[in-house]
């Protein structure tokens, strides 16, 4: 089960998630969000973490050359695009970074249509308001993830994580409210149960 730990804001905080097993971490770089990291912040982050756990970039909305300068400045592994992004922007970034996320509301009616128009590597699911701890109703995800590499987020924390990886079988998790303390930090202990509730989930 791949597990990825979102809004990390401190270094100190992407070294808990790898300490508790995460697979990847993720940087984001909307300004309007309280999570939000300027470059020198995310270049210190980076620096904490290992090679072998992805770097992602969040973006919403932003210009192609824009999303390819920061990634390939803080030479992140991955960019996941969190906005209403059209494929071709989708396409563009895949031209140049390794592994893109794209994100989709799983009430979206069109949603089968746009997952292959947008043929990102993986496929995020989240809740109508991202980064606000609440989720979605898990039975829209239907068939998805016997298609595509399904990263489920929204409301996700260590009491329910396992039930939603039961129910919905995604091929990873995305977690970033739900192991929280306060003020956008993360918990070390809420970490290192996320992770093991996830992995366990997978246990007959």
């Amino acid at each position: 089960m791949f597990v990825k730990i979102c809004g990390i804001t401190h270094p100190a905080d992407a070294r808990a998630a790898v300490d508790a097993g995460a697979d990847a971490i993720g940087l984001n770089f909307v300004p309007t969000s309280r999570r939000y990291v300027d470059l020198d912040t995310a270049r210190a982050i980076v620096a904490v973490t290992p090679t072998d756990v992805m770097t992602v970039g969040v973006f919403r909305n932003r210009a192609v050359a824009e999303i390819l300068a920061i990634t390939d400045d803080l030479g992140l592994s991955a960019a996941q695009l969190h906005g209403d992004e059209p494929p071709d922007v989708t396409q563009a970034v895949a031209a140049s970074v390794a592994t893109v996320i794209k994100v989709f509301a799983p009430d979206d009616p069109a949603i089968q249509t746009l997952v292959e128009e947008h043929a990102a590597d993986i496929v995020m699911l989240d809740a109508p308001t991202p980064g606000g701890g609440h989720a979605f109703d898990w039975d829209l995800v239907g068939d998805l993830v016997t298609r595509h590499r399904v990263l489920l987020a929204g409301g996700l924390r260590p009491d329910n994580v396992a039930e939603a990886i039961r129910r919905v079988r995604p091929w990873g998790v995305d977690v970033a409210t739900g192991v929280e303390a306060s003020g956008g930090r993360k918990d070390p202990a809420a970490l290192v149960l996320l992770v093991t509730n996830a992995r366990h989930s997978q246990q007959p």
